[in-house]
């Protein structure tokens, strides 16, 4: 990466913001772990139903306990004619500046980064004939214009591990783009066959360990098919984890309940439920010293 890269990263308005939220939630793990158990509660109702659920209660989380910090749902507008990824926009009250972040709400394993929508990248490694070896030559993919967003997309992604359902367990890990940049020696095709249906170019460093990937990039495609992505577990060198690490957590029945009386009460019952919410939230503010 160029110097004036690594400065440009180190002023990033969402690199600080990210820095704040990890040094927020090492100072007050419960506030972290009580949200997310409840966003990924909203599984029980739905298997897509916590990601949706995930961007309302993170922009709500930050708005209450981030007072450097102020978010706004935008995920919806226009419902599917949204001009980007993102799911909120954040502004740092005390510098101004205003940024886009995407939710991501998933499993551990593979994670998309980003759909990719001008489907640049792909037809871009296409162009190569073989592997690009050696860090200048990777240098030159990412210098091009095509991987031009490679370190502008912003993606707070919240995994979790329900494989022992008595020991469930979550993370939110960031993805260096920094490093992975930095640490790229290779770019290799892996070919169809199997269960692949379609061809992907994947980055490795100097220990041949996988960084990320980049998927079939045909416009008719589908969004889940091509794009950047990466694996949580195969290149976990390669994030920061915003949580310290992996934090269990259990599922909120109550929670499921609640949501259940609300859809069949009226607009009265959820003023005088809010207020009690409200007060609630107060309680743990105030027991965490915020």
């Amino acid at each position: 990466m160029l110097e004036k890269d690594k400065i440009m990263d180190e002023k990033s308005p969402y690199k600080d913001f990210t820095n704040r939220l990890k040094l927020l939630v090492s100072k007050h793990p419960e506030l972290i772990t009580t949200t997310l158990s409840n966003i990924f509660t909203m599984r029980l109702i739905g298997n897509k139903t916590h990601g949706d659920l995930a961007e309302i209660a993170i922009n709500e989380f930050i708005n209450q306990y981030m007072y450097d910090f102020h978010s706004e749902h935008v995920g919806k507008t226009n419902y599917r004619k949204k001009k980007h990824e993102e799911d909120i926009k954040i502004i740092n009250e005390i510098t101004k500046d205003e940024f886009l972040v995407s939710l991501k709400a998933y499993g551990v394993g593979p994670l998309q980064l980003s759909t990719d929508k001008g489907a640049t990248m792909f037809p871009r490694l296409e162009c190569e004939k073989g592997d690009i070896l050696g860090r200048e030559n990777v240098h030159r993919i990412f210098e091009d214009p095509a991987f031009s967003d490679f370190r502008n997309i912003n993606v707070l992604p919240l995994i979790y591990d329900e494989k022992n359902k008595k020991k469930m367990k979550c993370n939110i890990l960031v993805f260096d783009y920094e490093r992975a940049t930095n640490n790229t020696c290779r770019i290799s095709k892996i070919g169809t066959g199997g269960r692949r249906k379609h061809a992907v170019w994947r980055f490795y460093d100097s220990d041949d360990a996988y960084v990320c990937e980049v998927r079939y990039g045909s416009t008719t495609a589908n969004a889940e098919q091509r794009g950047l992505w990466t694996h949580t577990k195969l290149g976990l060198k390669y994030f920061d984890s915003i949580t310290g690490g992996w934090i269990d957590y259990s599922h909120n029945h109550i929670l499921v309940k609640l949501f259940s009386h609300a859809l069949v009460s009226s607009s009265a019952g959820h003023t005088s439920a809010l207020e009690r919410i409200k007060e609630d939230i107060a309680l743990l503010k105030k027991s965490s010293g915020l």
